[in-house]
């Protein structure tokens, strides 16, 4: 004590009590990283014991624990249980569109809770909320996309459309049309008609009971869509589901005129066609939803996600205005068809909100520009490293190659993503990995980033492709 403070300091009031004062800040300071290593222990034999986690390594949570436990978000950041802060490079799902930590989602949310927090929508009982918020959608889908049924998520959505496609054909007095045709890499969730639309086999393969009736063709082949169809019979498919972007099979951006060239042979025999924008929607791609890139108007719109921005449970599939009358003239019993929270008011006005929001503050517009900045920093970087192949973006979806060989498009013989997103994870920027034939790092970040956060993004890129190249490629070459 005497080599810190004099005699005279220690003696004097106030010396005496800054001296009390450093001391039960160190103490202070050593208790609480001491309580938070234990939460966290806790927290972990917890998560192992208790929580079987969506889509994740069984064996890696039993051995080493949660990834992170975070406990807040705040615009483009995610902070976990021992102060860490991440950008979230991923808009954690494809879905946080407007960013985390939005006092006015929990405003309104409060507001609502403690109204009408919930009621059922069957048998035509309705609230406004869900009324609202189903105007509002058809006056923001292409063309006659009028009207909405309600879901609590993505994978219900797509069954949703799966379902009333086949319906609408038994109506319409062709029972023969159930056959639902889908694209190779393309993702449309994991309830059972779902994973079954999916093109990845490795979700088919979870379950060894698939569902009938459900065929893929090449990702961007009209051609093979066309011989496909003539195979099955055009009088036996009900309808053709696909993605405007491919999300979780690597941010696949189509050819120009793939779309147009589907909706006319979708037209040509008869064939529904089922637009898949559950990452795409409500601003993802820079425009509202993604086939306004493409110039098409699908006969459904599946939609989840940037509805509410993940602060509820929320999605739900637009029909065409064909379809509802239909619908409405052919229909003569009950729907069978519904979900416990389908127009679900609190997640109804969370979307409103949310929807307000993306207007308000042009975050659509900012997607598209954005994004054409991210662009430019991938290509930066593709010059700077010869393992990075090909790039590209569409609003705020992204994508990033790593080859062995950008002439062969030869793979390293362990893949690169899965160690690059860890790496990029200790400096501060959560990504994700796709390696289903491929070996890419996707991006999906908030719409309202900003020039600045996204110059952080591209540094931490630039310093993690620089420790891989040293570290990795440089010793297989």
């Amino acid at each position: 004590m005497c080599n810190v403070f004099s005699l005279k300091e220690i003696f004097s009031s106030v010396g005496m009590r800054i001296a009390i004062k450093k001391v039960y800040e160190i103490l202070n300071e050593k208790r609480l990283v001491f309580m938070t290593i234990q939460l966290k222990e806790e927290l972990k034999t917890l998560d192992q014991k208790h929580f079987l986690h969506p889509t994740t390594s069984i064996e890696q949570q039993q051995t080493q624990g949660p990834a992170a436990i975070f406990i807040e978000g705040n615009g483009i950041y995610l902070k976990d249980i021992e102060g860490n802060i991440y950008i979230d490079g991923m808009s954690s799902l494809w879905n946080v569109n407007i960013g985390h930590g939005r006092k006015e989602i929990a405003e309104v949310a409060k507001e609502q809770i403690s109204t009408l927090a919930f009621s059922s929508c069957f048998a035509s009982f309705s609230n406004e909320p869900a009324i609202r918020l189903a105007t509002k959608i058809a006056s923001l889908t292409p063309g006659d996309l009028n009207t909405v049924f309600f879901t609590s998520g993505g994978s219900e959505s797509n069954d949703t459309a799966i379902k009333l496609a086949r319906h609408y054909w038994l109506l319409k007095g062709q029972p023969e049309r159930q056959k639902i045709i889908s694209r190779t890499h393309s993702y449309h969730g994991v309830a059972m008609g779902a994973t079954s639309a999916t093109g990845l086999q490795a979700f088919r393969d979870f379950t060894n009971s698939h569902a009938p009736d459900f065929h893929y063709v090449y990702s961007e082949s009209v051609r093979n869509l066309r011989e496909t169809i003539e195979a099955l019979g055009p009088e036996t498919v009900a309808a053709f589901i696909s993605e405007p972007v491919q999300g979780a099979g690597g941010v696949n951006i189509p050819q120009k005129d793939y779309f147009k060239e589907v909706r006319k042979i979708c037209d040509e025999y008869g064939i529904l066609f089922i637009a898949d924008e559950v990452i795409t929607g409500f601003g993802r791609t820079g425009k509202f939803f993604g086939m306004e890139h493409y110039g098409v108007v699908p006969d459904m719109m599946s939609f989840a996600k940037g509805v509410s921005s993940g602060y509820v449970q929320l999605g739900g599939v637009a029909i065409s205005e064909t379809i509802h009358q239909d619908l409405c003239e052919l229909s003569k019993g009950t729907l069978m068809h519904g979900y416990t929270y389908s127009g679900h008011a609190l997640a109804c006005q969370v979307g409103l909100k949310n929807i307000e929001i993306l207007e308000q503050e042009n975050l659509v517009e900012n997607a598209a520009n954005m994004g054409d900045a991210m662009l430019e920093g991938f290509r930066a970087l593709q010059e700077k490293y010869s393992f990075i192949g090909r790039v590209r973006t569409l609003g705020l979806l992204g994508a990033i190659e790593l080859v062995k060989s950008r002439e062969t498009g030869e793979l390293f013989e362990t893949a690169l993503s899965p160690i690059f997103v860890q790496e990029t994870m200790k400096r501060g920027l959560i990504l994700r990995t796709v390696t289903y034939d491929q070996d890419t790092v996707v991006f999906s970040p908030p719409l309202i980033l900003s020039r600045v956060e996204l110059d952080e993004m591209l540094r931490i890129l630039d310093e993690t492709f620089e420790h891989i190249r040293k570290t990795i490629v440089e010793k297989n070459i």
